[in-house]
């Protein structure tokens, strides 16, 4: 079972600040694969959106590691992007 975390919570990045506003996360047997949705609040990015792909290990810290993911972690992601539809939405522009 995926654990929830607190949507929105800040982020800070070397050149800016700002807000996780949606995510989807699957917990596999080795971490919690997560795809977030991020809005700049400063800097020059103030506005902007991205996505990260990230992981945490089960205990809920971040990891700072490539996100490797299997097809059973591509399909417990695809679920959970059903609660993050403007992450949804964003992440359909990169695939058609």
């Amino acid at each position: 079972m995926t654990k929830a975390r607190k949507v929105p919570r800040p982020f800070e990045m070397p050149w800016a600040r700002g807000q996780i506003i949606e995510e989807a996360a699957y917990t596999g047997p080795h971490h919690d694969a997560c795809i977030q949705l991020m809005r700049y609040d400063d800097g020059d990015a103030a506005g902007t959106l991205a996505v990260r792909f990230c992981s945490y290990d089960h205990s809920g810290r971040f990891q700072r590691n490539p996100l490797i993911v299997s097809e059973a972690t591509i399909a417990g992601l695809r679920v959970a992007l059903n609660s993050a539809p403007r992450l949804r939405t964003l992440l359909r522009k990169l695939v058609v």
